[in-house]
């Protein structure tokens, strides 16, 4: 679908700051924590009119000192004072992005978001909040170093958002923790039941992943207790485990012993008395596909008067549908294209115009068995940009109701002509 910006220019434009995003869920790790400040230098830039500005901000770091390869784990990131002096009084949401280098792998986390009462000539002091990071697979008996490689500030203002970058000089930064990961492997889990369903007798067959090469055993359970049906296997040298259990007594999941939690789910079906009447059903892939279909109407981003100098204006790109209803286990992405800046009529065209977007994408229908994940904000040309994704299941079901969209950003050249240009941005998905 395209979606076309109008933008009447009366006169100039400026610089495009746009932020980096991510995040990581869950939580593990019982090591105690240890905590660390550390000096780090900041070059910032803010959106205009606010002047950036380079100076040493200190970073307070909490984390576990101990942890296994592939667990996420918690942190607290408590930032010091920004090196940017604020310039004018306002009130504004805040939302703190900070990008880490764990190991070998970037990690985004993300605060709440804050209210603060911007005064001028004082440093802006983010509170403190917590998230947590994942320990890289493969890091065994390594001692991982956590730096810092980006932090972004996104301040929401009358339905706008005003993103300001600050980059550690030199990127990433010295180390600001540390994490010592156990040399044992990760934690053994059940990854799949062939078949996961039968009446009193059916042979099932368990895999797991992370065993100790050697013998294992396998049980049934319900409602969290053995129900006496066990089996046995064997894990090979890559810790790929296979099990072979009948299942005679009613149970509602599986596991290989030593797994952790969550097991795999099993359907026991009861044979009743009686004259037997089976019942089928089709159920059709639907279309993967994004609206609406005629496209959205235009966005205008407003006018701004030629002062000689580079401005930059913002917008809000129009919320899209994204259905997925294949009924299978592929994820997606959304990519955005766009046509220069240009009048048609006059022929009058914004060669080195730019226009940014900060995606957005939230599930609207919460039966959605899928995630939604925005993607990096940056600048859309002729190269399609991912602006959001929903990834693959590997054995499980995908799909779902999303709605994507996100702030726009529009950097103007000093002088062009005085006219009204357009650009058609397409969002395409596959």
């Amino acid at each position: 679908m395209s979606t076309t910006f109008r933008r009447r220019v009366l006169a100039g434009a400026g610089a495009l700051s746009l932020a980096l995003t991510g995040a990581v869920v869950g939580l593990s790790g019982t090591a105690q924590a240890a905590t660390k400040t550390t000096p780090v230098q900041m070059d910032c830039v803010a959106p205009a009119p606010q002047p950036g500005g380079s100076g040493t901000q200190n970073y307070t770091i909490t984390l576990p000192d101990g942890a296994k390869a592939g667990d996420v784990v918690p942190i607290t990131i408590d930032p010091g004072p920004s090196p940017v002096i604020p310039g004018f009084a306002v009130t504004t949401t805040n939302v703190s992005k900070i990008t880490l280098k764990v190991g070998s792998t970037l990690q985004t986390v993300v605060s709440p978001p804050e209210t603060v009462n911007v005064t001028p000539g004082v440093p802006l002091d983010p509170a403190g909040f917590s998230g947590t990071v994942k320990i890289p697979d493969g890091s065994e008996g390594t001692t991982v170093g956590v730096a810092l490689d980006l932090a972004v500030t996104d301040a929401s203002l009358m339905g706008s958002v005003f993103t300001t970058t600050c980059t550690p000089n030199p990127r990433p930064s010295a180390s600001l923790g540390s994490v010592a990961v156990e040399a044992l492997p990760k934690d053994p889990i059940t990854t799949k039941l062939s078949p996961n369903s039968g009446e009193a007798g059916q042979e099932v067959v368990v895999t797991g992943a992370n065993f100790p090469a050697g013998a294992v055993t396998c049980s049934a359970l319900k409602n969290g207790t053995p129900t006496g049906d066990t089996g046995t296997g064997t894990a090979n040298a890559a810790g790929v485990a296979t099990c072979n259990i009948i299942v005679n007594q009613a149970a509602d999941t599986l596991k290989i012993d030593g797994s952790i939690l969550p097991y795999k789910a099993y359907v026991f079906i009861v044979k009743a008395p009686g004259v037997q009447n089976p019942v089928d059903v089709e159920v059709l892939p639907g279309p993967l596909a994004i609206g609406p279909q005629a496209g959205n109407p235009a966005v205008s981003f407003g006018s701004v008067t030629i002062n000689g100098k580079s401005q930059s204006v913002v917008g809000q790109f129009t919320a899209m549908a994204v259905q997925d209803f294949r009924g299978g286990t592929l994820g997606w992405d959304v990519s955005a294209t766009r046509t220069p800046f240009l009048n048609s009529v006059t022929g009058h065209s914004m060669a080195t115009a730019q226009i940014g977007i900060q995606p957005t994408c939230k599930v609207t229908n919460p039966a959605s068995p899928s995630a939604c994940t925005a993607g990096t904000p940056g600048a859309i040309s002729d190269v399609p940009l991912k602006v959001a994704s929903a990834a693959a299941g590997g054995d499980n079901l995908t799909g779902g109701e999303f709605e994507i969209g996100g702030a726009g950003m529009i950097q103007l050249p000093p002088f062009m002509f005085a006219d009204t240009y357009q650009s058609v941005v397409t969002f395409s998905i596959a």
